[in-house]
């Protein structure tokens, strides 16, 4: 009823499975926008206020950056 002819036939299966596979990761790769979702990018305030918060920055440097940012 259904033959293989060997190995022939296993291996066409093969081949397809792996072009279907190449052509999803085509896909994927084409349409990834840098892994930051659009609308998520932080303000360069933002930014400052985080360093301080963490103690990256002191008060002084704090303070000197946001005048920068307003000018």
């Amino acid at each position: 009823m259904f033959e293989w002819h060997g190995y022939g036939g296993g291996m066409m299966w093969i081949f397809w499975i792996l072009i279907i596979l190449a052509f999803v990761w085509f896909v994927a790769f084409a349409t990834q926008r840098g892994g930051i979702p659009p609308g998520s990018e932080k303000s360069a305030q933002e930014i400052l206020k985080e360093r301080y918060a963490r103690g990256e920055i002191d008060r002084d440097e704090f303070e000197q950056k946001q005048k920068d940012l307003k000018s």
